[in-house]
Formats: C-alpha cells, sequence, structure tokens
C-alpha cells in the first residue's frame, strides 16, 4: 500500500508567499480556487475573456486573466480544464508563461501520462486528483471537512515537489480524509479502466441490458425503470459507507443470495476477459490514441453517440418518472 498523508503531513506555508493559477473556472476549478483562497492563499484564474466562467469568476472576486498571463504571473500553475483542451491551451499559452523552478500540476494524469504534455525540464510537475466532483469538494470545504486525493510527482527539479503538491493538497482540503501516493501511469490507467469498465461504461451497460431484457419480456418500462435504474442509488449508497458486506448486510436474504448465486453469471468470464482487453487498451494506449483523434476529427461518431443515447427508451421513461419527484430537484 502506497504512504496515505494527512494534515500534518502538510506545510500550507509553502504555498504562503507563491500565486497560484488555476486554469479554468469549471466544476472543478471553481472549488480549487475558491478553497485555496479561504486557506489564504492568492489565487488566479484564467478563463476565456467574457464567457459565463469569466463573468462568475469575476463576480467571486477572483482576478482573471488569459491562461499566458496567469502562466506569466503564477509560480504554481494547476491544469483544471477538459483533458482534450489541455495540449492546446499548454502549447498556445501556458508553455510561454512557465518559467524555470515554476510548478506545473494536474488533477489527472492523462496528457502528461500519454505525452500531450511535454514539459520543460526545468519545472516541477506535480498531481492533486481529489476523489470527488467539484461541488462535493466545494462542500465539504465548507463543512470543515475533505475527500481523500491522489499525489504524484512526474518530474521533482526543486527537490520539494511532493511537499509542494501536500500543501496544495491542504489547501483544498484533502490531507484531513487522506492523500494517497501514487503514479502518473497508475492515475492515469486505473481511472481510465474504471470509468470504462465499472463506474460509466459497465455500469450504464448493466442498467440498459437489464432494462431492455424486462421490457421485452413484457414488463412495464416504468417499473423494469424503477427496479434496474433508480433503486441503484440505494445500493451504491450502502456500498459506499460500509462496503459489499454493508450492503449485503443491508439487503434482504433474498437478495444477497441473488448477488452470490446469480451476480457471477452476469460477470462471467467472458466479461472479465472483455475488461482485461479493456486495460490492455487503456496500457498499450489504444484508447488515448483513439480519444485524441476523435476530437482532432470533431467528434461526429462521440456527438452521434451522446444523440443516440438520450433518445432511448430508458432515458425517456426515466425523465417522465422523475418529473414526478420534485425531492430530486432539491
Amino acid at each position: 500500500m502506497g504512504r496515505i498523508y494527512y494534515d500534518s503531513d502538510a506545510d500550507l506555508g509553502l504555498l504562503k508567499d507563491k500565486s497560484i493559477g488555476v486554469m479554468g473556472y469549471g466544476s472543478q476549478g471553481h472549488a480549487h480556487a475558491q478553497n485555496l483562497r479561504d486557506s489564504g492563499l492568492r489565487v488566479l484564474v484564467a478563463e476565456l475573456e467574457g464567457s459565463q466562467p469569466w463573468q462568475q469568476a469575476q463576480e467571486a472576486g477572483f482576478q482573471v486573466a488569459s491562461a499566458q498571463e496567469v502562466a506569466e504571473e503564477a509560480s504554481v500553475v494547476m491544469m483544471l480544464v477538459p483533458d482534450q483542451l489541455h495540449a492546446r491551451l499548454y502549447r498556445e499559452s501556458i508553455e510561454k508563461g512557465l518559467k524555470p523552478g515554476d510548478t506545473l500540476m494536474f488533477a489527472h494524469g492523462f496528457n502528461i501520462h500519454y505525452g500531450q504534455i511535454i514539459p520543460p525540464a526545468d519545472v516541477d510537475v506535480s498531481m492533486v486528483a481529489p476523489k470527488c466532483p467539484g461541488h462535493m469538494l466545494r462542500r465539504l470545504y465548507t463543512e470543515g471537512l475533505g475527500p481523500p486525493a491522489l499525489v504524484a510527482i512526474q518530474q521533482d527539479v526543486s527537490g520539494r515537489a511532493r511537499e509542494l503538491a501536500l500543501a496544495y493538497a491542504k489547501g483544498i482540503g484533502c490531507t484531513q480524509a487522506g492523500v494517497l501516493e501514487t503514479t502518473f501511469a497508475e492515475e492515469t490507467e486505473t481511472d481510465l479502466f474504471g470509468e470504462q469498465a465499472v463506474l460509466c461504461g459497465g455500469v450504464s451497460a448493466l442498467i440498459k441490458a437489464a432494462f431492455d431484457t424486462l421490457v421485452e419480456a413484457g414488463y412495464q418500462p416504468e417499473v423494469a425503470y424503477f427496479e434496474c435504474m433508480h433503486e441503484l442509488k440505494l445500493i451504491v449508497d450502502l456500498i459506499y459507507q460500509g462496503g459489499l458486506s454493508y450492503m449485503r448486510y443491508s439487503v434482504s436474504d433474498t437478495a444477497e443470495y441473488g448477488d452470490y448465486s446469480r451476480g457471477p453469471r452476469v460477470i462471467n468470464d467472458l466479461v472479465r476477459e472483455e475488461m482485461r482487453q479493456i486495460l490492455d487498451e487503456v496500457q498499450d494506449g489504444t484508447f488515448a490514441r483513439e480519444w485524441i483523434l476523435l476530437n482532432l476529427a470533431g467528434r461526429p461518431s462521440f456527438n452521434a453517440m451522446r444523440r443516440w443515447e438520450a433518445e432511448q427508451e430508458i432515458e425517456i421513461v426515466g425523465k417522465r418518472l422523475r418529473d414526478m419527484m420534485p425531492w430530486l430537484k432539491g
């Protein structure tokens, strides 16, 4: 197991005399910027002039400028724009502003690991990756809490890259829960695999397949939605709280037996072999090349997939049912 760092391992004072440039004021960016500022640090925000995030950052009281201007002024630069924008933003703006001794930081290792960004040899390169969405990162901080995070060092020119990264993690609140040391390669590959095999791809495909199986067998789509999608949150919350054992303790014995006896028939040897193939494609760069080229081409197939999925029966039925549950919008 890698080392886990906590508040006592991090010195926020290492960042007191530095300016931190947050690239992007979106889901993660707004939370990082506000948490760092509330921790007593100087924060600059880079956004597209005149855009809604630019206006939101200004209204929140931040100094907002172009990416190049922020990179020139800041000594710590955190990349929080979407992955597909990193390489171009870096080449056109950030690279010109980096100075020897600066720190270039990431919340995900994709563009470093797959060589889309090649930092100069005279800057530190590190990663702090909170394990939650930005809105939760901000909410937890305001409640005096914080989520766990990952920390990784790709390039340590100063000899203090890890200490600076931990100070940053403390500034956004993550050292309260614990920051696990990893590498850019491990974070990137496990993150992509988890998204594809379980968190997004696997779960979405499983839900849709189960829904379609019930509807094709003549059951009401609304009942199929409740059983295969709506109730998933209840199970995930139990797993999140206490692991698989707590979930199994909390459900009926009938459900627990169905878990043990039928689950392996759904996730069988063929599925496991496909998971290994998906992991191979992440490790050898096949997925990364596919995604990079897709973005360069304007993402036509991705956009078509997005439209197709939005038109599926489970989405139409689900929207109608969720409209009957106003508490979900709270």
